[in-house]
């Protein structure tokens, strides 16, 4: 089924979340960088990767169906400076949580639209999403508890520094 232009739009806009995302994460691993935190750094830096992947997919739905998707525009990051590895993390559980509520309504607008074309895709995104919300709050209640136990933030780094490639 050929995308209609009001559902291409729904589109893009995910797209260019998802690209927000990806920056977002990048401004993140920046700031654990400076910070001597490679591994978190790294775990950043891979979800970064996996948000690019996330627009990709969307990209190539639009484009299968007769779209040609315009990615919009990306504000620029605040970074966070002098950020805990706490206060990181709940910037990329808020920004994951915004997602969600992103793929939620375009899910709405398609249902609604009786664009059945985009559902196997869009129920992939959803359960994403889960996972995604649970695995960041799993890594900010694992900060909670080490708190400023540097050992046990240093352990939770080396942990993070394992993730594997998107």
């Amino acid at each position: 089924m050929k995308i209609t232009d009001d559902i291409a739009q729904a589109f893009e806009n995910q797209i260019t979340l998802e690209l927000e995302a990806a920056m977002t994460y990048r401004q993140l691993a920046i700031e654990m960088d400076a910070q001597s935190l490679p591994g978190m750094a790294t775990w950043f830096r891979t979800q970064a990767d996996e948000e690019v992947t996330h627009a990709q997919r969307f990209i190539d739905h639009v484009v299968d169906r007769g779209g040609r998707p315009v990615i919009g525009a990306i504000p620029a990051c605040t970074p966070l400076q002098n950020s805990t590895p706490l206060a990181a993390f709940r910037a990329a559980l808020e920004h994951e949580e915004r997602v969600s509520a992103a793929i939620r309504e375009l899910y709405s607008t398609t249902e609604s639209a009786g664009d059945w074309d985009a559902r196997p895709l869009l129920n992939e995104f959803v359960a994403e999403q889960i996972e995604e919300e649970a695995t960041v709050s799993e890594i900010l209640s694992s900060i909670e508890r080490v708190g400023d136990d540097g050992p046990g933030l240093l352990r939770l780094d080396d942990s993070l520094a394992t993730r594997a490639e998107a």
